[in-house]
């Protein structure tokens, strides 16, 4: 039996239909029912309930972005950084092993190989980079799970948000048996707030950036599927493998599902940040090698975002 936590989120609402699809039985506490963030509480709750794998799908994202973090950085740090190690703590406290949903936000830019001599570049949107990666896409590689993150508390400028999903994962490591999800800008083919092309749809204007992505149903069906062959523990990036820009989906979005808007660009950072943001926004390539190493399928980025346009399912 699993214990998942945060059922009611944009994720954990993925992890439950799947459970429920896949016929694994579990439990979905509601913070009504069980206050699962105090330390007393969930022990109690798990010591009766016994599960074989607990799921965390819970944590403090700020809406309608992340920006909404910077003004409640109490309830970010609390529900993504004090909550985890609560969690890790209890596990480790009762051997029940678990997985956490993280982040790849914790990371900005990519590797980079130019003449044969490697060097991370934070920034992919300045114009000697875009150029590179209309040229040579093969001279990008994504971040691996060894690599220390570089958009955190210790490796500022950071966003709150990004701040405190590293300092989660440093508070979690080495307590107990666990997994740590890394996804990245989720996307389906089904209309939601939460969702990437739900907002490049609805965006005044457009960021461009170059990612890595995670589509919903992919990245919930490979977490469980590391727990159901007992993958070794330990930190995974759970997107699919591949990277695209913003100005490439939006190709795509006009190409399948041809809306009569049109779609425009920020003219630069500068304006972007000045007028629409107010934090940095973490843009980044993960390496998802560890991953499929272990046998866990992932379609390609641009398979799965023609997938779910396809089947795109707005909302009445």
């Amino acid at each position: 039996m699993i214990v998942l936590l945060g059922a009611t989120g944009y994720i954990g609402r993925q992890f439950a239909a799947a459970l429920e699809a896949q016929g694994w039985p579990f439990v979905a506490p509601s913070r009504a029912e069980v206050d699962y963030t105090r330390f007393g509480v969930l022990r109690a709750y798990l010591g009766r309930t016994k599960p074989d794998f607990l799921i965390n799908a819970a944590g403090y994202t700020g809406k309608p972005n992340v920006d909404a973090c910077e003004q409640n950085r109490a309830d970010t740090l609390q529900g993504n950084a004090l909550f985890p190690a609560t969690v890790a703590h209890v596990c480790a406290s009762l051997n029940i092993p678990w997985g956490h949903v993280s982040s790849g936000c914790i990371f900005s830019g990519a590797k980079v190989a130019v003449l044969g001599r490697g060097r991370v570049e934070r920034d992919l949107t300045q114009p000697s980079m875009a150029l590179m990666l209309r040229q040579n896409r093969g001279a990008f590689q994504g971040f691996t799970e060894e690599d220390e993150p570089n958009f955190s508390f210790r490796r500022p400028p950071c966003s709150f948000y990004s701040g405190s999903k590293a300092l989660g994962e440093e508070a979690i490591q080495g307590f107990g048996q666990h997994y740590i999800w890394r996804l990245r800008i989720p996307f389906d083919q089904f209309d939601d707030p939460r969702n990437y092309l739900s907002k490049l749809q609805q965006y005044p204007k457009v960021y461009e950036n170059v990612n890595s992505l995670s589509h919903r149903g992919d990245f919930v069906t490979a977490c469980l599927e590391l727990w159901r062959r007992r993958a070794p523990f330990g930190v995974y990036n759970v997107t699919n493998p591949g990277f695209v820009s913003s100005s490439q989906v939006v190709e795509m979005i006009q190409k399948i599902l041809k809306p009569r808007r049109a779609f425009g660009f920020w003219a630069s950072d500068e304006e972007f940040y000045r007028v629409a943001a107010k934090t940095p926004r973490s843009n980044c390539i993960l390496d998802v090698s560890k991953l499929l190493a272990t046998g866990v399928p992932m379609r390609p980025v641009e398979e799965a975002l023609a997938d779910a346009l396809q089947k795109w399912s707005p909302r009445s």
